[in-house]
C-alpha cells in the first residue's frame, strides 16, 4: 500500500485532536512484528487517529518504524514528537445501515418471528439481559421492550350490543 499524503491544514487541525489522546498501541524493544501491525490496523479501523509509542533510543530507528507502518497499513504520518508516532488512515466508507423500519417492512407477512430484547438491569451492578421474544403477525415490540398488539382485535357489532 501506499502512504497517504496529508495538506499541511489537515495535517494542523490532526495534530490539534491528537494533542489529548492516550497511545493505544506500544511498541517494545525488540521493534515492530506482524502482531503489533495487526494491533495498529485494528485501531485505526476503529479512530482513525492514533499515538503509538515507540520504546527504543534510536529516533532513526523509531522514523523508520513509522514510514514501514505507514506504507504496510496505508497510513499517513502526522507527527512523530520523542517516542510517539501519531498516524491518521480514514475510515472506509461503511455500509448503508437498515433501519428497523425498513427490516419489519420486508418481514411483513412472514409471522412469527423472533426478536432479541436488552433489558436494562435496575441495579447499575449487574448486566442488561438479552433474551428472544417470539412475536407473532398482530403483535409488535415497544421502546420498552413490552409486546403490544398492533391494532385492537376486532369485534362484531352484534357480541357488543348483548353486554
Amino acid at each position: 500500500m501506499t502512504t497517504l499524503e496529508l495538506t499541511p491544514p489537515f495535517r494542523s487541525s490532526l495534530r490539534a485532536q491528537a494533542h489529548g489522546l492516550k497511545p493505544v498501541v506500544l511498541i517494545g524493544e525488540q521493534g515492530l512484528n506482524p502482531a503489533n501491525l495487526a494491533e495498529i490496523d485494528v485501531a485505526l479501523k476503529a479512530h482513525e487517529l492514533i499515538k503509538v509509542r515507540v520504546f527504543g533510543d534510536d529516533a532513526a530507528a523509531r522514523l523508520a518504524m513509522q514510514h514501514t507502518i505507514c506504507d504496510a497499513l496505508g497510513a499517513a504520518p502526522v507527527q512523530a514528537i520523542g517516542k510517539l508516532l501519531v498516524l491518521y488512515r480514514p475510515r472506509p466508507k461503511a455500509p448503508k445501515q437498515i433501519s428497523d423500519e425498513e427490516i419489519q417492512d420486508t418481514k411483513r407477512g412472514k409471522s412469527p418471528r423472533t426478536v432479541k430484547v436488552v433489558v436494562p438491569s435496575s441495579s447499575p451492578t449487574h448486566r442488561a439481559k438479552v433474551k428472544r421474544v417470539t412475536l407473532l403477525g398482530n403483535q409488535r415490540l415497544t421502546a420498552t421492550g413490552k409486546v403490544k398488539r398492533a391494532k385492537p382485535r376486532l369485534t362484531s357489532a352484534k357480541k357488543s350490543s348483548h353486554r
